[in-house]
């Protein structure tokens, strides 16, 4: 027997359960279907788990710096890290709990648990159900990619999911993939007391950034003990018996890394490939990503896909914004649109890394005429108050329209400051604008109005 809803979402990550909420709210009789763990990557393997770790690694950090403080703590300092994994493992639990329970309450909304596979446009199977909506809304999200790298079935390697299931520390740490995932990892087990060596294909670390970020990032990994490996051409696995023998072919240093783990953190890929979305005719692109217009709507009418799974963006805040679209559109009379959405996301490296808009090398393809300014956070007060003063702040400005076209602030709270020039881009505002906003001194954010006043021509 076929049950029949006004509308079904498959998956409970960021999206997925606030439609659920607005759907019902406006009175439709809706499914969610949920086949592992509620609350997405965010709630289970990403933000939450991650950054609670990272707080972890910070703390050991900052307690290794104790006597630049005037602090005098014993050394070396231990790590417990079957407590820091447990602290981790509570943060996920709390809030996975917490949106099942929200979702299980919720007047209206049926919730399943299982695989969702499509068996038509407006079909979908859940083991012996068979459900039915004229609306249907993807939320499944996106896990590691395994990268076909010789020697990968013959080796134990991790991923963002699994290494979060260590409760020791690794003798040495080898990440291939020199990018945001990888960085956070390396770093934060670096402060655990691992060895730890990055190996990048590429020439530079986090390649969509600007040189001069990219630079900045690999010496404050260096000057924590990290050997970053770039230009690795040919990257081979093999097992070995301290661990995993990792060959290098780069233009300098060791050929071989010797690893007692591996983390693999090469990108990610849709979880797309076993929803049966041929038997609903929704065309995906060629890297398995649905496809999607300004308004997330599929190829195939009454179907649209959110979050991850749609190649439009690839975090927490794009994929609840894509909630936001979707709700704002089909209820409440709106035309929002993915292209009016202003880029920004943060790499949480210490310090961290907060980036919106364009880098300047994508401005300098527009063929405009630019004003750049950059200040290193050797001249930010509230840096060199606590002692951390690595990074720079950077600002690139369309010399006609005085637009900002972007901004990165590698340092202290620099993912909190970005805040304030993502609001003014939002606002459509000119910089002049924010260049006479008067800030709260000490912070790091009374800096950009500065930045903003030492804009030049750009070179």
């Amino acid at each position: 027997m076929t049950q029949e809803f006004d509308a079904i979402v498959i998956g409970a990550g960021q999206a997925g359960p606030s439609l659920a909420g607005r759907l019902t709210a406006a009175g439709m009789k809706a499914a969610l279907i949920e086949r592992k763990l509620f609350g997405g990557t965010c709630v289970n393997t990403g933000c939450m788990p991650t950054k609670t770790l990272v707080a972890s690694a910070y703390a050991a950090h900052l307690a290794r710096r104790g006597a630049d403080y005037g602090v005098a703590i014993e050394s070396p300092i231990k790590i417990d890290m079957k407590r820091v994994k447990a602290r981790a493992d509570t943060v996920s639990t709390n809030a996975r709990t917490g949106v099942e329970k929200w979702l299980r309450g919720m007047d209206g909304l049926t919730v399943i648990e299982g695989h969702a596979r499509f068996e038509g446009p407006d079909l979908v199977r859940v083991g012996e159900s068979l459900l039915k909506a004229p609306r249907i809304f993807i939320n499944v999200g996106g896990r590691a990619s395994v990268p076909d790298l010789p020697g990968v079935g013959d080796v134990a390697y991790l991923t963002n999911t699994s290494i979060l299931k260590l409760d020791t520390v690794p003798k040495h740490l080898v990440v291939v993939g020199g990018s945001y995932i990888g960085l956070e990892f390396a770093q934060m087990y670096r402060r655990f007391g691992a060895e730890v060596t990055v190996i990048e294909k590429g020439p530079r670390l986090v390649a969509r950034e600007d040189e001069d970020v990219s630079e900045a990032i690999r010496q404050i990994l260096v000057d924590e003990g990290i050997t970053v490996r770039t230009d690795a051409a040919c990257i081979a696995l093999a097992p070995h018996a301290d661990g995993v023998s990792v060959s290098v072919d780069c233009v300098s240093g060791e050929p071989v890394a010797v690893g007692s783990h591996v983390l693999l953190a090469v990108g990610r890929r849709p979880n797309t490939d076993e929803l049966g979305l041929e038997q609903a005719g929704v065309k995906l692109d060629g890297r398995g990503y649905i496809t999607v217009d300004d308004g997330l709507a599929t190829n195939v009418p009454g179907i649209w896909a959110l979050g991850d799974c749609n190649g439009r963006g690839a975090f927490t805040h794009t994929s609840y914004n894509d909630y936001e679209i979707v709700a704002a559109n089909l209820l409440d009379g709106e035309s929002r649109r993915v292209g009016d959405r202003i880029p920004a996301y943060a790499l949480y490296v210490d310090p961290p890394l907060g980036r919106v808009g364009l880098s300047e090398t994508e401005a300098r393809r527009l063929g405009r005429e630019l004003l750049v300014s950059k200040r290193p956070m050797t001249r930010v007060g509230r840096a060199v108050e606590r002692d951390e003063t690595k990074g720079f702040m950077k600002v690139v400005a369309d010399a006609e329209t005085k637009q900002i076209l972007g901004a990165a602030i590698l340092g202290v709270s620099g993912d909190e400051a970005i805040h304030g020039i993502l609001d003014m881009m939002n606002a459509r505002a000119a910089y002049p604008v924010l260049q006479w906003a008067v800030p709260i001194h000490p912070t790091v954010s009374e800096l950009i109005p500065t930045v903003l006043g030492d804009l030049k021509p750009a070179g």
